[in-house]
């Protein structure tokens, strides 16, 4: 945030002061975010909850247990190569398997009228 000071009176600068001066009393008397996540943390262990029950995410490690092992994630199988349904008619090299978005030439085609049908590669 940059504020310009430059282009601002006396009167304006004053009370740009005072609302600094307020926020950062505001800030000097709430405690430190550890202390409050910790205190969260020992609410919730207390009434059986977890952090990521309560909140969702994921809630600090900073447990003494020891953590089980997590199972390993589940990857998605690499998808083979596809041959090309759609042709550009007036750039032959350009070409579309179907998959994903389509590109801004056939996008363009389809936006003035024309069908997928007419790109088809026979």
């Amino acid at each position: 945030m940059s504020i310009d000071i430059t282009s601002l009176s006396a009167k304006e600068l004053d009370a740009l002061i005072n609302q600094a001066k307020k926020r950062k009393t505001t800030l000097n008397k709430r405690k430190p975010i550890a202390t409050v996540r910790s205190r969260l943390t020992q609410l919730a262990r207390a009434e059986g909850y977890t952090i990521a029950e309560l909140f969702g995410g994921t809630a600090p490690a900073r447990s003494t247990k020891p953590a089980a092992k997590a199972a390993p994630k589940k990857t998605r199988k690499p998808m083979g190569k596809v041959a090309p349904k759609y042709r550009n008619p007036a750039n032959p090299a350009e070409t579309w398997t179907g998959r994903g978005k389509q590109p801004r030439w056939l996008a363009a085609h389809t936006a003035s009228g024309r069908g997928l049908d007419e790109f088809l590669i026979r």
